[in-house]
């Protein structure tokens, strides 16, 4: 079965991801897709498995299948979380609906690793380009405050909300390159330490729900195991039209 054809007749849920999604789109921004496909189980029984992930077929998608896709977000994956808690919904069905149900099994303290890792290494990045070039790139830097903002915010509360809200006209400051980049580097050393702070006192469990997760991978597979084989009948077609095996 061809990539595309499984985004197409298998996503199960997909949303718009980016600035669109985190209320800082401006004229001109992207609209970023992601989604989740859920590959045929007959597929897995084939010596070619069924891809991990998808490109395409439109610009800006990107699709994970659904084994991967929890598999990221039990390990508290970032950009899978947030694809999760996206309020841009364009695409749901029943088994997409039971994986939003369970956005509170993937959460946990995890987070504040994750988060912290992905976000130290694109400091790194910004630092190295004012080393360069004497100026970060600031898009970057605002996306990098955001993320911060995020990750302390969902560790004090328990919950991921992914709208910038009202802090949408200071990050914007940011990316037109109005504020210093002293002024961003400490704004960015204090949500990594307020974010540090608020792990000591979570509401988030230490790991997250993976029994519950794997109860509902496992029943949505098999209950895909019981449709018809999508492979199978595409050679019953191709034998029936050449005749094959006819007497």
């Amino acid at each position: 079965m061809h990539p595309e054809t499984l985004v197409r007749d298998h996503t199960i849920y997909a949303c718009v991801m980016g600035s669109r999604a985190f209320g800082l789109a401006t004229d001109g921004s992207d609209t970023d897709r992601r989604g989740v496909f859920l590959a045929p189980t007959p597929l897995f029984w084939r010596f070619d498995k069924p891809p991990t992930h998808v490109e395409g077929p439109r610009e800006e998608q990107f699709s994970w299948e659904l084994e991967r896709f929890c598999e990221l977000a039990l390990r508290a994956n970032p950009n899978i979380l947030e694809c999760l808690h996206s309020p841009l919904v364009e695409q749901v069905d029943d088994t997409g609906r039971e994986l939003l149900a369970l956005r509170e099994a993937f959460l946990s303290r995890r987070a504040h690793e994750t988060f912290t890792r992905y976000a130290l290494g694109q400091r790194k990045k910004l630092e190295a380009d004012v080393r360069v070039h004497g100026a970060p790139r600031w898009k970057h830097a605002m996306h990098l405050l955001r993320l911060l903002a995020s990750a302390r915010d969902l560790l004090r509360t328990g919950r991921l909300t992914i709208d910038v809200g009202d802090a949408r006209e200071p990050l914007l400051a940011v990316k037109r390159g109005e504020v210093s980049w002293p002024e961003v580097e400490s704004r960015m050393t204090r949500l990594a330490n307020e974010a540090e702070e608020a792990t000591r006192h979570s509401p988030l469990p230490p790991e997250p729900d993976r029994h519950r997760v794997e109860d509902f991978l496992i029943r949505v597979r098999r209950a895909s195991a019981l449709q018809p084989d999508p492979y199978d009948e595409g050679v019953q077609r191709v034998v029936d039209a050449r005749g094959v095996g006819q007497r």
